[in-house]
C-alpha cells in the first residue's frame, strides 16, 4: 500500500499521562476512568480517543460513497462511536468492542442506510476492525 499520510504522536504515563501529537495540535491530559480504577480525573482516555478518530474517518468515507452517488451529506449529520474496553476470555489480555450509529437528518432511511453499509466498507478503522491488521511492533 502507497502511503499517502502518516501521522505521529507519543503518549508519557500511560493511562494516567499525557499524550501529543507531532505537531502539538494534539495535547492531551490521559486519565483513568473510576469504571477501570483511577480516580475519574478530568481528561481523556485511550477509548474516547479511539471513539472520536473513528467517528470522524467514518464521518469522511460516508461523504466518500455519497459523493459517488452524487448525494449530499447534512452538515449536521453525526457519527456515534462507542468503544468499550474488557478483558479478553482467555484471561491474556483486554479487547475492545466497537459500535458504529450514523444520524443523517433529512435522509430516506433507505438510502441511509446504504450508504452507511458502503461507508464501512470504505472506512479504514472499520477495515482495520474486520480484518484484524497486523501491527508492526519494535523498541526505538
Amino acid at each position: 500500500m502507497p502511503v499517502l499520510y502518516t501521522a505521529h504522536a507519543h503518549a508519557t504515563g500511560g493511562r494516567t499521562g499525557h499524550a501529543v501529537s507531532d505537531n502539538g495540535v494534539l495535547d492531551v491530559t490521559l486519565t483513568t476512568p473510576k469504571e477501570l480504577g483511577g480516580d475519574g480525573a478530568t481528561g481523556t482516555n485511550p477509548e474516547q480517543l479511539f471513539a472520536a478518530g473513528y467517528s470522524a474517518c467514518f464521518l469522511g468515507a460516508l461523504k466518500f460513497v455519497a459523493g459517488k452517488e452524487k448525494v449530499k451529506i447534512p452538515e449536521d449529520t453525526k457519527i456515534y462511536t462507542d468503544v468499550g474496553i474488557g478483558p479478553r476470555e482467555d484471561g491474556t489480555g483486554f479487547e475492545i468492542d466497537v459500535k458504529i450509529s450514523a444520524e443523517i437528518p433529512g435522509m430516506d432511511r433507505e438510502l441511509a442506510e446504504k450508504l452507511v453499509a458502503a461507508a464501512h466498507i470504505v472506512c479504514p478503522y472499520s477495515h482495520a476492525m474486520r480484518s484484524s491488521v497486523e501491527v508492526p511492533v519494535s523498541v526505538r
